[in-house]
């Protein structure tokens, strides 16, 4: 089994790596999904209690508690899919890198996905988004409350990295050379590419 891992800030792009995957037939894992079982389990709103329980979580489990609840999660995605490859949607911490590690091994890459903080800014501003990323400030806060989780860090140990900072068909091409995906396979991209890759799919992630 071949486990791929993103790891990015707010807007850098992993949400449209995990579509070139989802494009390919690699199933996606988003860690993000285990917090947002956890408040409905609760009887919570995931869209306002988020990050109350994924630190809820860390206190209860372990700070590797997110990475260890999304395991078997990944092993279900590969039993039930015709490839060998799973792409793991929003790593932060390395404590959450090396609980990869551990259960993997060599099977485990991580890649990092980077934008500057402008860029990232204005692709989360053209989404739209109901939320305040789009303001300068408040994606200021949201990059260093990702930091402190530790992304930063995971950020730089990464096995390999994909700048963003061109067109949405030379972004999607690097994805898949990662993914080790035939472009011909995949019907997406027909397009001509001329726009940049968009932003992350919403939430906060783990």
């Amino acid at each position: 089994m071949n486990v791929i891992g993103t790891v990015g800030l707010p807007g850098s792009g992993k949400g449209e790596a995990a579509n070139v995957a989802e494009d390919a037939g690699i199933p996606v894992v988003v860690m993000g999904d285990v917090i947002r079982a956890e408040c409905r389990r609760r009887g919570l709103d995931p869209a306002e209690h988020h990050g109350r329980i994924a630190g809820a979580l860390r206190e209860e489990e372990g700070d590797d508690a997110i990475a260890a609840r999304t395991l078997p999660l990944i092993r279900e995605a590969a039993a039930e899919s015709d490839g060998d490859t799973v792409l793991v949607d929003g790593l932060r911490s390395t404590v959450e890198l090396e609980r990869f590690r551990d259960a993997f091994g060599d099977d485990f890459t991580l890649v990092a996905i980077r934008a500057p903080f402008e860029l990232r800014a204005e692709r989360l501003d053209d989404r739209g988004r109901d939320d305040s990323d789009s303001d300068l400030e408040a994606l200021r806060e949201r990059d260093a409350r990702e930091i402190d989780l530790g992304l930063g860090e995971t950020l730089e140990r990464a096995d390999t990295e994909i700048d963003n900072t061109g067109t949405l068909a030379a972004f999607r091409s690097r994805v898949r050379a990662v993914l080790g995906v035939d472009a011909e396979n995949v019907e997406r991209d027909a397009g001509d590419g001329s726009h940049p890759a968009t932003a992350d799919a919403g939430g906060d992630g783990a």
